[in-house]
């Protein structure tokens, strides 16, 4: 059986909880607290050097991380990833969109926001440009949605998975989704999808 270490809050954590119930694979989960630096101890940097989750420990042993290629590899074959080619490299360029140009301002302010007490001065002086971009991305993606119900082929796959995971929770960074109609039917499509996998607890 896989293993997942992963903070429970965590939206890319969350995309791999998705895809994991959504293939029906069977799992671990165990809890790292980032918070306390629980991902940071020499026991878990053998399993990821990087000291961050989620991580997903194979049934041999061996560890992914990075939650785009963890999903990457879950879907690979399955409904949940494209087999036509174009299909393919839409949906990476949605998931490479979404780590260089969304996670790191929605998810980050998010984080900033919602799990610490108070913001440092640094982080008071970049929050109105990383708002900023936020919801540029957030534009992009409301621009593609006004003309697909979901963001490649029309069907429901791991881009939206990727994308949902913080925008679905974007509110608790600060951010306004009243302007983006788009979105806010977009993200209700996902959520029929979703079920009861929610970002914060155990299922």
């Amino acid at each position: 059986m896989m293993t997942l270490y992963d903070f429970m809050g965590s939206g890319n954590g969350y995309k791999v909880r998705l895809v994991l119930e959504h293939l029906g694979l069977p799992y671990e989960l165990i809890e790292r607290d980032i918070l306390k630096g629980e991902t940071r101890t020499p026991e878990f940097l053998t399993r990821n050097p990087n000291g961050r989750i989620p991580t997903l420990q194979l049934e041999d042993g061996s560890h992914l991380f990075e939650s785009n290629a963890i999903i990457w590899y879950l879907a690979e074959g399955t409904r949940l990833a494209p087999a036509d080619r174009r299909a393919r490299a839409e949906t990476l360029q949605w998931m490479f969109f979404e780590q260089y140009s969304h996670e790191p301002y929605i998810a980050t302010v998010r984080f900033w926001k919602h799990f610490l007490p108070k913001l440092t001065p640094l982080q008071e002086m970049e929050l109105p440009g990383r708002m900023e971009k936020g919801y540029a991305a957030l534009g992009v993606m409301e621009h593609h949605l006004a003309r697909h119900q979901f963001f490649v082929a029309n069907q429901y796959g791991l881009a939206d998975i990727t994308l949902y995971a913080y925008t679905h929770v974007a509110g608790e960074g600060g951010f306004n989704l009243d302007n983006f109609p788009q979105v806010n039917a977009w993200m209700a499509r996902v959520a029929a999808h979703a079920g009861n996998v929610s970002i914060d607890r155990k299922n």
